[in-house]
This record gives structure tokens, sequence and C-alpha cells, in this order.
């Protein structure tokens, strides 16, 4: 999904689509690989993710929060993507590369009410984590082999 209102990071990956999807298919797995800082663990979640599927999230920015997000768009080893509350949309593709996979993170902010968003630096805070949450996703997924 291309928006003017979306940030984007990638990184080839050395591992199979799979291996790298079960990590963002297992909520339980997403504070590991927070480049933000700012996930801390599982509130509510399915075992493993799937399209409809609703998770909520503890988070801490500052101050400690949680966060209910539902899983908008999947296809197995391949893309999924989440929105919470405010429509906002964290989406992952996969792409198979003769060295691994290619992995893509994305954050698209295209609701009218994101201009507080832009005002505050988030799309930009939220690319440098995506580099790190990327950076840290490769480290598990070529662990895990």
């Amino acid at each position: 999904m291309h928006s003017p209102r979306s940030v984007s990071a990638t990184r080839t990956i050395g591992a199979p689509a799979p291996v790298v999807f079960n990590f963002l298919a297992n909520p339980r797995e997403h504070a590991r690989f927070d480049g933000s800082d700012s996930v801390r663990g599982v509130r509510d979640a399915p075992e493993r993710l799937y399209l409809g599927a609703k998770f909520a999230m503890d988070m801490k920015m500052g101050l400690p929060y949680f966060t209910r997000n539902v899983v908008v768009d999947f296809e197995e080893n391949r893309f999924i993507a989440w929105q919470h509350f405010a429509r906002f949309v964290w989406r992952y593709d996969l792409e198979e590369v003769p060295d691994g996979t290619r992995v893509t993170e994305s954050f698209t902010y295209d609701q009218p009410w994101a201009i507080l968003i832009i005002w505050l630096g988030f799309p930009e805070r939220n690319r440098r984590a995506m580099v790190a949450s990327l950076e840290r996703l490769e480290r598990l997924a070529t662990s895990s082999r």
C-alpha cells in the first residue's frame, strides 16, 4: 500500500520467509524485535495472528498504556498488517530473494487526525525504529535456525 503519509524500512534477512513470518505472526515475540522499545508484552492475544485477529499489547512511551489492534491484511509468509483505534497501519511485506527474505516494514498514517503525530515527529521516529526492528528481527530469525 502506497500513501504519501507512509514511512518504511527494508532489510534482507538471511532466513526463509516462514521463519521470519513466524516471529511476525506471534504477538508474544513482538517485544523482542520492537526497535522503538515501546512494546512491553502481550495483554491479550491468540497464539498466532490471522486475518481479523484482535490483540492487545502493553506499551510504554514515557507512561505505560495499552493498545488494541486488529489484523487487517494477512497472507501466510507474504504479508501481515494491523491497525489500532486511530486506524494507523503497521505492515510487514516479505519477498523471498536469493539471499533469504526481503522484509519491508511500513507505517501508514493517512487519517486526517495524523497532523498531531506529524507535528510530534513520529513518522521519522517510527522509520528509525523500523530500521532497528528489522535488525533485531534478523538476529532472531537467523539465530533460531
